[in-house]
């Protein structure tokens, strides 16, 4: 009998199972990450000060689990603010979070990198998009002597005024100058900001180095409008082999502070397993139907 394997790791976003990461939420997600049938579990370091890494990345070991971990920025940690003490703060929790992606395992750090996550009150200034790249220029560096590559997570106007599209996109990682700086789509933010979901992954093409799959209303995959199929179908176009990881978020299992960040206003699921089931053999399928699979 053939055992039939994925080309690409698929990954689940561990607030699909608990808003946190002390140990006990952790092995809760690592224990439902593994029974799913999942390749990898990406973390976010937005409670990175609960999150035990030499445990954590023996777990995932025992697992046979890659991790990949994300994170956005705060206003008052935000690398592209004119304010220097501000862009000093944020330059800190990057290199910080860097250092635990590595110490978990990791080679992939991406997210929101270069601004705070949330709507701002006007449009990026030129100077704080220099310091933007400065900051990150300096973590990429850092990222490259450690092995590792940086995503930039292309996100909606609502969440950054920085990077909004893929071409944004391109262009800030041109500035930034470093190879191992990698492009990050997230189907949800693509249906916001691009005119279809093909174009996109073509002109990325060999620069992408992350992909989140998300409905345009966060739920079960195929329950709203993407056509994930032309997205699928695009990524086997350029040869994509990296990371493809589901995102969704309910307050069900995010707290309230960071469901409200998250705009979390309703909720499209209660039962993270039956979500998480139903998205591995969704993308699994897509995977198999575009040639992804061998």
């Amino acid at each position: 009998m053939t055992t039939v394997t994925q080309a690409n790791p698929i990954g689940v976003h561990a607030l699909v199972w608990a808003g946190d990461t002390s140990p006990q939420s952790l092995t809760y997600a690592i224990d439902k990450t593994k029974a799913t049938g999942f390749d990898l579990l990406e973390l976010s370091l937005h409670d990175s000060d609960s999150l035990d890494v030499p445990a954590a990345r023996r777990q995932l070991e025992d697992a046979g689990l890659r991790v990949a971990c994300s994170r956005g920025l705060a206003f008052d940690a935000d690398v592209s603010s004119e304010d220097p003490a501000v862009v000093e703060r944020g330059e800190r929790l990057l290199h910080s979070s860097l250092a635990v992606t590595h110490g978990l395992g990791g080679t992939h750090f991406t997210g929101a990198l270069y601004s705070a996550l949330g709507k701002y009150a006007g449009p990026l200034t030129a100077a704080g998009r220099r310091n933007a790249v400065t900051v990150l220029g300096r973590l990429a560096q850092e990222a490259a002597g450690l092995g590792m590559t940086l995503g930039l997570e292309i996100c909606n106007r609502y969440e950054t005024n920085v990077i909004n599209t893929a071409r944004d996109a391109l262009a800030l990682a041109d500035d930034i100058g470093e190879d191992n700086v990698l492009i990050h789509l997230d189907t949800y933010h693509m249906n916001i900001e691009e005119d279809d979901l093909i174009r996109p992954v073509h002109e990325v093409g060999d620069r992408l180095g992350y992909v989140h799959i998300g409905e345009n209303h966060r739920g079960y995959l195929g329950s709203g409008h993407l056509d994930f199929t032309a997205f699928f179908h695009a990524l086997a176009d350029i040869g994509y082999r990296g990371p493809i990881t589901f995102e969704s978020f309910s307050s069900a299992v995010v707290a309230q502070g960071l469901s409200n960040d998250l705009a979390v206003w309703r909720d499209l699921w209660s039962d993270g397993e039956d979500l998480a089931r139903h998205a591995h053999t969704f993308i699994t399928n897509q995977l198999a139907v575009s040639g992804r699979g061998r």
